[in-house]
């Protein structure tokens, strides 16, 4: 048997280097699959319809595992099974990441304002929940800003949904242009049991569960998981990837790690 030459063991060196590397490449990638899968995925915010809680460029995690998982809970929503393991109904007033079911593949952010059983209206700007008013304090004037080539005016309210099963009464703050838009006068929806009824903060510019021909009820399948804080922001101002000067005038140092209310 010829005895192992130089040259023969720095080619063995070389190629258990490879796999060793190729290993750990592989366990990282699982690693990070079986993170996104089961406990936080990242998503950042594309559109205005979550305006004022939300902003464009608005980078955030998701837990996954706060209303259970279902195949939509996987990457590209493999149909391995249906419904939710360890499902658990949404609270009113959460902002959820869900699947739009018109496709069961575009990401949406809404924030859940029906549950299965609630009659939800909107009747002159005001939500209705049971057929009681929501509460709606006004608090000023707001700028959209990042929406056309100059800022459009708005109204800042505080909404206050309504206490249920013992939880306390959540608020928030939405923004609303005018109080007679196509979405400010609705009929009266009865969600579905399995489903829930969601609608963005930007009352007035927002595709949401109102639009029963494009958004409509969303199954409690559809549910991607409940967005917990914002990890990162930035604002228009940033050139292009490679001008990184121009990196922290964009960032919204403000917003960094800051909980989605």
């Amino acid at each position: 048997m010829p005895a192992n030459t130089p040259a023969m063991a720095k080619r063995k060196s070389s190629s258990g280097g490879w796999l060793e590397s190729a290993r750990t490449i592989l366990y990282a990638a699982l690693i990070a699959v079986g993170i996104r899968t089961v406990a936080f995925e990242p998503f950042n915010i594309p559109s205005g319809s979550m305006i004022p809680t939300l902003l464009v460029g608005d980078y955030l995690f998701v837990s996954k595992f706060s209303y259970g998982y279902s195949r939509h809970s996987l990457p590209f929503s493999p149909n391995l099974f249906s419904g939710r393991i360890f499902g658990s109904l949404p609270q009113r007033g959460d902002v959820a990441v869900f699947k739009l079911p018109r496709d069961n593949a575009t990401d949406y952010i809404k924030r859940i304002v029906g549950l299965p059983g609630d009659r939800i209206q909107v009747r002159g700007g005001v939500l209705h929940i049971n057929g009681q008013p929501v509460r709606r304090e006004y608090l000023g004037p707001y700028l959209v800003e990042g929406e056309g080539p100059r800022p459009v005016p708005a109204r800042l309210y505080r909404e206050t949904l309504p206490a249920l099963g013992g939880q306390p009464a959540r608020a928030h703050e939405i923004i609303e242009a005018t109080d007679d838009g196509p979405f400010d006068n609705t009929p009266e929806f009865r969600v579905p049991e399995g489903y829930v009824f969601a609608m963005g903060d930007n009352r007035d510019n927002s595709l949401d569960s109102r639009a029963m021909n494009a958004v409509g009820f969303v199954p409690l399948e559809n549910l991607v998981g409940r967005a917990e804080f914002i990890f990162f922001s930035v604002d228009g101002d940033a050139g292009s990837w490679w001008e990184v000067w121009t990196w922290p005038r964009a960032i919204r140092w403000n917003r960094l790690f800051t909980a989605v209310r």
